[in-house]
């Protein structure tokens, strides 16, 4: 199986509950140096990590309970055929 790499930008919105909820991920992961959350994540800056457990989330579907506003965090896609 042949695969290929596109890089995307989301524009994504958040409520405060869910920056927070994220936040609480992040502090409770730090007590757990070991785990593979933090493969590759070691130099990010704790703000870096919660908007990526955010950004996780939303894209994941976790956010999504009802399918007919699933999309309404995704603001804006923008993707190149190459990356």
């Amino acid at each position: 199986m042949e695969t290929q790499k596109v890089k995307t930008c989301f524009t994504i919105t958040f409520t405060p509950e869910q920056y927070l909820h994220a936040k609480a991920y992040v502090e409770d992961m730090k007590k757990h140096p070991q785990r593979v959350f933090w493969q590759g994540k070691q130099s990010k800056s704790d703000d870096e990590l919660v908007i990526e457990q955010i950004a996780h989330r939303i894209l994941s579907g976790f956010y999504n309970d009802d399918p007919f506003n699933a999309g309404k965090h995704i603001m804006r896609m923008d993707s190149m055929a190459t990356a």
